[in-house]
């Protein structure tokens, strides 16, 4: 009889303690949807307008997306969807020939969760209203954290195991005591041995999922948006006045670094251009307003330039601007390599980078990301003669067993092409 009430303890303690780490586990993963397009779409796209990519609302009523299968098959790989797909063709072409980054690692499950995340909040509108009318902005979606439900979810769960295992230990007693088996000297919470195992469990899983995200974290800053010594939009200058990203990052084109243009490159235009009156008002992330003309006079005062006298003044020096995207050491990218090899628009890794005033890191830069991007990108593959040694490709090419070629697929995910 004792054994037996010994295995139903165990028994129920197990059934609490696995049901509490399966809730955790669901938690972690199902993330309701929410969390997954927060880390993995929101950069790009939004609920009720059009961001760098389209907007997500209503979508399963546009295209193809009303047969999921095939919302699947293009989240998992765009470049292999898009080659048969008109619809997906056009997305592309009107959004500045950018590609949408594929995410084969996202379940079925995964994708579902964040359609009905993008549905419940489409329906909803804005700050949970009706949908925006036509033509008018919709209001930025409000961040909320749902860490305090989930802590609340699990601690009652684990008051209701402590209150089972109590239960049990109740009923023990009752039933020795009906039986004239004498009753044991209790343990004390904390020295039994199971509590202590139980404790030592959970405080190794929280502390090495932390441990774990913050290492890979570690050096990333996705959203990083500096204060700059001087305002610079580039909404303004690459937006409305269409300057090209060239013009001032020429080593994008010609070398590995974009590099940071010389304050003459930006005299080059201000020497005639002394006030800020026709753009629109400008506005730094905290909402204070920006006056652009006292702006072009700290460019002045870095230059060591006198607009009245139209002379330099030799007193001029550098412009301190703050990084922004910062690549580990054991890291190697050309920019050149992928600007004029790969004819990948800025907008690629930047983001849409033409809607920004001050500039934000739009990518988490993350090797994930790299790497995924060159299993979904195209190289012109035929009518260039560097590939002509990949002869079997081309052999497949020919008796279409496959339309186009990877960068993955010539050795653009092996280590040695990043980390040498």
């Amino acid at each position: 009889m004792s054994y037996q009430r010994s295995i139903v303890k165990r028994l129920i303690f197990g059934s609490a303690f696995i049901f509490s780490l399966s809730f955790l586990v669901t938690i972690a993963n199902a993330q309701d949807g929410k969390a997954i397009f927060n880390s993995k779409c929101a950069a790009c796209h939004n609920v009720f307008k059009n961001s760098t990519g389209p907007a997500l609302g209503g979508m399963e009523e546009r295209g193809p997306w009303s047969d999921r299968k095939k919302l699947y098959a293009w989240i998992h790989n765009p470049a292999a969807f898009m080659a048969n797909d008109p619809y997906t063709q056009g997305l592309k072409d009107s959004h500045n020939g950018i590609l949408m980054t594929g995410f084969p690692d996202l379940t079925e499950g995964d994708i579902d969760a964040v359609v009905n995340y993008v549905n419940t909040t489409f329906t909803a509108g804005p700050g949970g209203g009706a949908k925006p009318a036509a033509g008018e902005t919709a209001a930025p979606e409000p961040k909320s954290d749902d860490t305090l439900l989930f802590g609340v979810l699990t601690l009652i769960l684990a008051v209701i195991a402590l209150t089972l295992l109590q239960v049990n230990s109740n009923l023990k007693k009752m039933t020795d005591d009906k039986e004239g088996i004498p009753a044991s000297e209790p343990v004390p919470f904390y020295r039994n041995k199971l509590y202590i195992a139980l404790g030592i469990i959970v405080l190794f899983l929280v502390g090495g999922y932390y441990t774990i995200q913050g290492a890979i974290g570690l050096g990333r800053h996705q959203g990083y948006e500096p204060e700059q010594p001087i305002f610079y939009s580039h909404k303004v200058h690459a937006g409305i006045n269409q300057i090209s990203c060239l013009y001032c990052h020429g080593g994008a084109q010609e070398g590995k670094s974009a590099n940071i243009p010389a304050v003459n490159v930006c005299m080059n235009c201000h020497m005639g251009i002394n006030e800020y009156t026709k753009g629109p008002q400008l506005f730094r992330p905290d909402g204070s307003e920006v006056n652009g003309t006292a702006e072009i006079q700290k460019l002045y005062s870095y230059a060591g330039w006198d607009p009245d006298k139209k002379q330099y003044t030799g007193k001029g020096k550098p412009i301190e601007w703050e990084r922004i995207h910062n690549l580990p050491d054991h890291v190697y990218f050309n920019h050149s390599q992928h600007v004029v090899v790969g004819q990948q628009q800025c907008q690629t890794c930047h983001g849409n980078i033409t809607e920004m005033d001050e500039v934000q890191q739009f990518a988490d830069l993350s090797m994930g990301w790299c790497v995924n991007c060159h299993r979904n990108t195209k190289v012109q593959f035929t009518d260039n003669k560097f590939y002509s040694i990949y002869e079997k490709f081309h052999e497949d090419i020919r008796n279409k067993k496959i339309d186009s070629v990877t960068v993955e697929m010539i050795g653009g995910i092996e280590c040695q092409k990043c980390h040498y």
